[in-house]
Parts: structure tokens; sequence; C-alpha cells
């Protein structure tokens, strides 16, 4: 056996809350507390002086889409375009300098755009790209622009020129992808893996699916050697027990949900609603009723694997409701709940909902980066949904006190692979009375995440005896170190509460940078 000893640090336990040294022996940690004890203990260790950094347990990330991260990060990143014609200028410069088969864009948001108009005609892609297969995804990746030669390769009508939503969407994004290359994929995964060891990240949640990234997608993704852990979602719906096993076996999954699309997204106007949009006189996009939901789910528990769904608007977020109460009342609410079935986003939902899923044993994975960008007073929700609607949107803290867990995601590349920036969100919600405290926020990025994931040993997540050794280290920089009213601070402040401080959360504090990223004992980021 071999051991470390990491000395003259700041551990994040609550089992130890003033430990300044850890150990870790083979991968697990062994021992946290003081150095001289930790020194006593383990005379033969490796000592590692942390000078002063700060320890904690490494992030989870609950909802990933990894190689569109990296095709982003590799690729066409339109996010930072503030107008249509600046995004019509970013892809004339990539076409330019990329020979590449198919332009693969990302990200532009026309809600955001300071120019009036909509979103890039196809007409308008021809001209920016004459000839080229062009498939600029927007933010959410629920509807996309599309160029003509895409529209051929796919066989869409060529007389549209609005960007493609629902099953379109579908059969354009995957005539794009079937033109990557296996090289372009292998650049772009790498780079999404490395983006996420450098913050901090020891594992990611892969949501894939048919209409996602495709089979092959996943097989190279999870045959991928990568110091970060995936763990891989296939979202395609069967009706048995036995096509369950069946599809878990052939995909290599390790649960049939993720985005499996009950509807689409609120940017998009696919989410599926009770009543129409504000600005829109439609509902948005149902892919799957209660009876197909039940279905899946009936067949996924007695099967023994977890389950899950893609809800966002209210209407989706009802028919899932639904139908885990019907398969509830017929297989028994401790079936249900053993398996730990997830629902994600989950954007639109009361109270007495989340008790039902509190109830049942369901999982949230939410994304509190959503609220950040979109929500307020002023912002997307409000326009979609109007101001009040859009007020009762991702209501964390109620989520929790009814007992749902949470886990909390990034839907990378629809936002940053942040997970600062994520608790930041989380904590600073827009709408009062929503945000998590900071403690909650932690929990969900790490502890919470693993639960969702199917880590249920009570120490996957925390830095105490018999825990993975899988933590960060990070420069210290300031932490909360004085009492305030604002409850960001003051969760931690008290010593009685036994609870370590954590950085500043407060809107625009800066990131602490990350030294080292370990996972199971290995190092997969080092600065």
């Amino acid at each position: 056996m071999s051991t470390q000893l990491l000395v003259n640090g700041r551990i994040y336990s609550p089992a130890a809350p003033d430990a300044t040294s850890m150990a870790v022996t083979d991968g697990i940690v062994v021992w946290v507390g003081e150095d001289r004890p930790g020194r006593a203990l383990h005379p033969d260790a490796e000592v590692i002086d942390l000078d002063g950094a700060f320890v904690t347990p490494g992030f989870v990330d609950a909802h990933v889409h990894t190689t569109a991260l990296g095709l982003a990060l590799t690729g066409l990143d339109l996010g930072t375009a503030t107008s249509r014609g600046e995004c019509l200028e970013l892809l004339a410069a990539h076409a330019a300098s990329h020979p590449d088969a198919v332009i693969w864009g990302q990200g532009w948001d026309d809600a955001g755009w300071t120019e009036a108009g909509d979103a890039p005609t196809t007409a308008e892609l021809d001209a920016a790209a004459p000839g080229r297969v062009v498939y600029l995804s927007r933010v959410d990746a629920h509807s996309a622009a599309c160029s003509s030669a895409l529209r051929r390769a796919a066989g869409l009508s060529e007389d549209d020129q609005a960007p493609v939503t629902g099953e379109a969407h579908h059969r354009a994004r995957t005539a794009a992808r079937d033109l990557l290359t296996a090289a372009q994929r292998t650049v772009a995964r790498t780079a999404a893996l490395d983006l996420a060891a450098a913050n901090g990240i020891v594992a990611v949640h892969e949501c894939a699916g048919p209409d996602i990234a495709g089979l092959d997608d996943l097989a190279e993704l999870l045959a991928h050697p990568h110091g970060v852990e995936v763990r891989a979602y296939w979202g395609e719906a069967v009706r048995t027990a036995e096509e369950a096993t069946a599809l878990l076996a052939k995909t290599g999954a390790h649960g049939l949900g993720g985005d499996l699309f009950v509807d689409g997204a609120i940017g998009s106007r696919t989410a599926w609603l009770c009543a129409p949009y504000a600005d829109r006189p439609h509902t948005g996009t149902s892919y799957l009723d209660v009876d197909a939901i039940a279905a899946h789910l009936r067949a996924c528990t007695e099967a023994g694997i977890q389950a899950g769904f893609h809800v966002i608007g209210d209407a989706a977020v009802a028919a899932a409701v639904t139908a885990f109460e019907r398969v509830a009342d017929e297989l028994g609410a401790p079936a249900v709940a053993a398996r730990g079935h997830r629902l994600e986003h989950v954007e639109m939902i009361t109270v007495e909902q989340a008790a039902t899923l509190g109830r049942l044993g369901v999982i949230a994975s939410v994304q509190p980066a959503f609220d950040s960008a979109w929500g307020g007073d002023d912002g997307m929700y409000a326009e979609a949904l109007g101001v009040e609607r859009a007020r009762t949107l991702n209501p964390f803290a109620a989520m929790a006190a009814a007992g749902v867990s949470l886990a909390l995601g990034s839907d990378a590349p629809v936002t940053d692979l942040d997970p600062w920036a994520m608790l930041r969100a989380a904590v600073n919600h827009r709408t009062e009375g929503h945000g998590l405290s900071p403690r909650a926020a932690y929990s969900a990025a790490t502890r919470g995440a693993w639960r969702a994931g199917g880590a249920r040993d009570g120490l996957s997540g925390t830095l105490v005896p018999g825990a993975p050794a899988s933590y960060v280290v990070w420069e210290a920089g300031e932490l909360i170190v004085s009492a305030a009213k604002d409850s960001v601070q003051r969760w931690s402040t008290d010593p009685r509460s036994r609870v370590p401080a954590l950085p500043h959360l407060e809107p625009g504090s800066p990131n602490p940078v990350c030294l080292m990223t370990v996972h199971r004992g290995v190092t997969v980021y080092e600065r």
C-alpha cells in the first residue's frame, strides 16, 4: 500500500471542520485531522505540502453532452454573438478557414441580441458559407439554423427559412453528425473532459440518445481513455422490462433516461405548457404522453434500471408526475423509490408535485445557470411566459423542502462547465425564496450528484475516512470569515455549526483557482 499525506491546507470535511491534513491510501481517504497527529499516524507517507490551499470533494456535473461541448470548444462557438449580423460574420470567418465537410456551430441566443429581427435564415447561412453543410444549434439545443445543403442531406424542405425544431431538428442534427469524422469527435471529447478536470469536476453524467449524439458517439465516449469518470444515460423509451434490459446492454449505458424527451425547451418555444406561450399561440411540443412515460417507468422499475425523463414545461412535468403516481400504485412506492429515478430540468413544478416526487424518491437534476441566464422579470422566461409564470420557474428551495433530492448540472454546452458559477446561480436565484443555501447547493453538486448517479454509499462526495479520494486543491483565496446578515455567509461562520467555510458565493465573486484535481487517488489535472 502507498499513502500520501496532504498537510498545511484546509480540508472541507464536515466530519472534521478544523482539519488541515488528509491521508490517502490506494485511492481511499483514510484519515482527516490536524497535521501533527497525521504525521505520527502515517510516518512513511509521501508528504504533500498544500501551502495553505483549500481542499474540497470533487464536483460532479449531473447533465452534460460531452462531444457537443467539445465541438463548441474546438469548433464554431456562437455564444459571443450579440446580434444576428455578428453570428453570420463568425460563420463566414469560420467557413473561410475550415474546409471540414460540415460546419458545426453552437450557442447562438437571439433572446439576448441587441438588434431587432429573428434567428438566422437558411438564405443567410447560404450567403455566409456558400454551398456548405451548416448546422448552427441554438443555445438550448432544441432548434437549429440549417443551410440548404444540410436540409437536402436531411430530406427537409428547402423552402423553409426558419430554424428547425422537433423531429425536423433531430433529422438535421443526425445528418450533420454523420458528417463528423472520428478524429473530430475524439478531439472534441478530449477537450471537453480536459475542461471538466481543469474546473475541479471528477465525473460527468452524459445524457445521450438516438436524437442527440447517436450510439456510435456514446460507445466512443465510454471507450475514451480519460481520468474524468463518465456515467452514461440513454434517452430512448421502452415498453417492457425485457426491452429495457436489452437496450441497456446494447448501449453500454448505466441508465435509460437523461434526455428522454417529454418536451423541448422554453427558448425554442417547444417546452410543453398547460397554457399558450405569452408570445406564441401554441403550447409547445409533446413527445411522450402519460401512457408512454408510465410504460417506460414501469419497464425500468421492474428491470431494476434507473429511468429518467427530460421535462421542462408544466404540462410535461404534470404528465411525468401522473405517470409516477400510476406506476407507484401498480408496483408500490418502495419499488419505485428504490431505483432512484430522475427528472432532468423540472423547471415548472408545483409544491404539490414536488411533494409527490419527494415521496417516491425521484431525483431532480437541475441547472441553476438557466435561471442566471434567462430568469428575472426582464429575461427570456418572462418574454416567453409572462412575468408571473416566469417567477415560478426553478423553485429549488421548495423542491428541497418537499424532500426532492437535488443534483446540479450545467447541460453543457447549453451553459458553461463552471461549477462555482453554478453554485452562485443556485444560491443567488433571481426570484426571491427560490434559491438554496450555500451548504445545500454545494451538497447537490457533490454528494447529491453522486447519489443521482447511483452512488448511495453515503461516502461519495465527502472527505471522510472510507470515502473515495476524489478531491480538488484550490488556491485558498478569501474564505468566509465574518458573520453577516446575508444567508450566503451566515451558515458557515458560526463555529458551533461544525461546518467548514466555503469561498464567497456572492454575485460577482471570483472563482477559486483549481490547482489539482484527483479522482480515486489518480491526478487528472494539475496546473
